[in-house]
């Protein structure tokens, strides 16, 4: 249960950002995302009076892209691995502790103005500051497009320029590889659970970031009858039929060591008969950065990674 908690909240976030739960949920796009107060009934559009002065991130990503924009905007933040172990937020105060729901007292001690949370995960706290008359902002990082979609929304919001982010976005992005066609892309599997064993479509963080490189991916165009929108399940039969070229197995917070995934993933029937456990070519990535973006330097250590593994000629 609590690696299905790791894996929907993956989606969540990334779904995407995120991801990385809870109420009723919007499908809005991040294009036409809104801050929406409690005093109206309807969101009002993206466009404030004043930029927000007191942000509280309830997303690890959000507050990355908040601090890059303005850091002294940014007042109050989630409890996140990644953001406990990055030295730049160790003065910001924490809203919730790792794992945890955010602290609806220690958010309105801080006094924000804007509160940003995840779609589909936030919810149940942005309810209850909406109510209160804190505007808030759900957002859902699900592409590429969407994360650059967040990154200009939320610098309208701070009124600082996202021209640097974006640029330093397209720099993760740049390759040696000219492949254009499928013929030359490296047919790629990308594995996020063993159990279930669930592989990214092109509806996800994961499969659309992929496709920004030269990469067949294997489930791209698969749709199922999961929950997961963005993620098949796949029989041991639908993996040795596909026989990537590259398999990228992904360690998410709770699934133990490098060793351990790769001593239970041996295991299956499967394993010794794909062309990418003979040819050696198994990755291990990480989850932050391919199925939850979680952070921007995540993202850019995933980019990189991706294209050493490309770089690597049988």
């Amino acid at each position: 249960m609590r690696h299905n908690y790791w894996l929907l909240s993956g989606i969540g976030m990334i779904l995407s950002l995120a991801l990385l739960s809870c109420t009723s949920t919007t499908n809005t796009p991040l294009s036409q995302a809104t801050i929406t107060p409690s005093s109206t009934a309807t969101p009002v559009s993206l466009q404030p009076q004043k930029s927000a002065q007191r942000i509280v991130a309830l997303t690890s990503l959000s507050a990355d892209i908040i601090y890059q924009l303005d850091k002294s905007k940014l007042v109050g933040i989630t409890g996140s691995r990644l953001l406990n172990k990055n030295q730049e937020f160790k003065d910001i105060s924490r809203v919730s502790e790792e794992k945890t729901p955010p602290n609806l007292e220690k958010i309105l001690a801080l006094k924000p103005d804007l509160v940003i949370g995840a779609e589909g995960f936030s919810n149940q706290t942005t309810d209850k500051l909406k109510q209160l008359g804190i505007n808030t902002l759900l957002t859902k990082v699900d592409s590429w497009e969407s994360l650059e979609t967040l990154t200009k929304n939320l610098a309208e919001l701070t009124g600082a320029d996202p021209q640097t982010l974006l640029n330093r976005y397209q720099n993760f992005l740049k390759t040696d590889s000219n492949c254009q066609d499928d013929k030359c892309k490296v047919s790629t599997l990308v594995i996020v659970s063993r159990q279930p064993i669930l592989s990214p479509n092109k509806f996800s963080w994961s499969g659309d970031l992929l496709s920004k490189f030269a990469v067949k991916n294997i489930a791209a165009d698969l749709q199922g009858k999961s929950p997961l929108r963005g993620y098949i399940p796949l029989s041991g039969e639908k993996i040795v039929e596909a026989n990537p070229e590259v398999l990228i197995i992904v360690l998410t917070p709770q699934s133990g060591s490098e060793k351990d995934v790769l001593n239970e993933f041996q295991k299956e029937p499967f394993w010794s008969k794909l062309q990418a456990v003979k040819n050696n070519r198994v990755y291990i990535f990480d989850y932050y950065g391919l199925v939850n973006a979680g952070s921007i330097d995540s993202i850019e250590k995933t980019t990189q990674q991706l294209q050493q593994v490309l770089s690597i000629k049988q």
